[in-house]
């Protein structure tokens, strides 16, 4: 599954909500699900809006939790401590880091340091894990955007009077395709803008795709010119049935030729912990005919700013090229097969000629191996020849 937020009239962190909501997330699962995190007294409500003509869904956060205003630290430890998935965590966690890096360039404290009021109560922390929660129950493996409209005019906060888009919004959105809309009001809000900056890979026109969905989240606001609303689409690739998808990643690369070669077993481990799709080493011949290693990384866009801090912090590498390429993969969906060892993570990857085949991952093989002390090769041929 993969989603296009459509950002005609900006993007916030109830309209994200409400348009996932409006996609088929149920409100009664979201709310259980965000009682792993260790908050209380909070209620959801949800409401069908109309605005100029389209029904939407729209959101609103009740907390009977007085402490409107956490730090960063004591957010993340919320997260960190709660029951939540991996991946929800992480999504979270990038998108609280965003906005706390954003508050410290403006207010000069360190990120840790960060006092948030408006995202600090428990309505910004349940949309913004709420949203990380959607995602998860959707399957949504890759996200796109359009260029984000904004507003002007000024909007009042606890530091006072700030101009619209908020400073913290535009540090956000550095980087992140725009346009002014003209419109007197608050659009992209930070806690939207980290969201779409944290999980968008691409911004410009919709993918090619086939449409299964349609949602609709509503703003606070009623604007005269235009639907206050954020659209979510979501779907399959137009090329899903043929076997064949096609995408564009970026390739960073780097040759180093003066470091302990035990490292790079280190550094592949925590690159493909920072979402690299694959990483090579290959022998090349540098200046003066000095032998050294290519180091070569391939990743989605998202991920490309992670990996090179990775690379110029991990590695005595003093700088990285990166580009992006076209690639064309055959369709796959993670599945749960049954085995013999019981039930195992596994790909289930189609050929353009519609036949289909079980892979299953290379960890959970891992374990079973280590488990059962058996070779690996027992546990992949044992598997191959149960079937799928």
């Amino acid at each position: 599954m993969i989603a296009y937020f459509d950002c005609f009239s900006g993007i916030s962190g109830d309209m994200t909500l409400g348009a996932f909501i409006d996609l088929g997330v149920p409100v009664k699962w979201l709310e259980e699900s965000l009682c792993a995190i260790p908050l209380t007294g909070f209620d959801i409500a949800v409401s069908s809006v109309v605005r100029h003509g389209i029904t939407a869904k729209s959101v609103h956060v009740y907390s009977e939790d007085n402490a409107q205003s956490r730090d960063y630290t004591e957010i993340r430890s919320l997260i960190e401590k709660s029951a939540l998935s991996v991946m929800v965590k992480e999504n979270s966690l990038k998108i609280f880091e965003r906005l706390a890096n954003a508050e410290s360039k403006i207010h000069g404290c360190p990120a840790e340091k960060v006092h948030f009021h408006e995202v600090g109560g428990i309505d910004a922390i349940a949309d913004i894990v709420g949203a990380a929660l959607c995602v998860e129950y959707l399957g949504i493996k890759r996200i796109t955007a359009s260029s984000l409209a904004l507003g002007t005019g000024f909007v009042s906060c606890r530091h006072g009077t700030l101009p619209v888009p908020a400073p913290a919004t535009l540090e956000i959105l550095k980087g992140i395709p725009v346009f002014g809309s003209g419109i007197t009001h608050e659009l992209v809000t930070p806690t939207g803008a980290a969201i779409i900056a944290t999980l968008a890979e691409s911004y410009g026109p919709m993918p090619d795709m086939v449409i299964k969905k349609t949602g609709y989240g509503a703003g606070k606001q009623d604007i005269q010119s235009k639907p206050n609303l954020l659209r979510i689409i979501a779907g399959t690739p137009q090329n899903h049935q043929t076997g064949c998808q096609k995408e564009t990643i970026v390739v960073i690369e780097t040759c180093i030729d003066d470091m302990n070669p035990e490292i790079f077993g280190f550094v592949m481990d925590r690159l493909f912990e920072d979402g690299a799709l694959d990483v090579y080493w290959i022998p090349v011949f540098m200046k003066k005919n000095r032998p050294g290693t290519m180091m070569q990384v391939l990743c989605r866009k998202s991920r490309k700013d992670i990996i090179i801090k990775r690379i110029l912090s991990e590695t005595t590498s003093s700088g990285v090229r990166y580009y992006n390429v076209e690639r064309a993969i055959l369709a796959r969906e993670e599945i749960i097969v049954k085995t013999g060892y019981g039930r195992i993570k596994a790909k289930r990857i189609t050929d353009p000629a519609g036949s289909m085949r079980i892979v299953p991952e290379y960890e959970a093989c891992k374990k079973i191996a280590l488990e059962k002390n058996i070779p690996i090769r027992v546990v992949y041929d044992t598997i191959a020849k149960e079937g799928p």
